[in-house]
């Protein structure tokens, strides 16, 4: 698994999943149980399999143009 993406709120990090699952590609959140505290900076990382790695930071990549 590889992270391609470190969003600071859990809403992020799905609009990341959401935007690659329209690619075909699963990506998970290991971080999503986290619990933040207002004094802490807990981000969500958003994993993909290692073969779609590439794809995933490239879609990205072009989401954010």
């Amino acid at each position: 698994m590889k992270t391609i993406a470190e969003c600071p709120t859990s809403d992020e990090a799905r609009i990341v999943q959401s935007l690659l699952e329209s690619f075909g590609i699963i990506s998970y959140m290991p971080d999503e149980r986290t619990v933040g505290y207002p004094t802490t900076s807990f981000g969500r990382r958003v994993q993909v399999a290692d073969e779609d790695a590439q794809e995933a930071a490239r879609i990205l990549a072009a989401s954010r143009k």
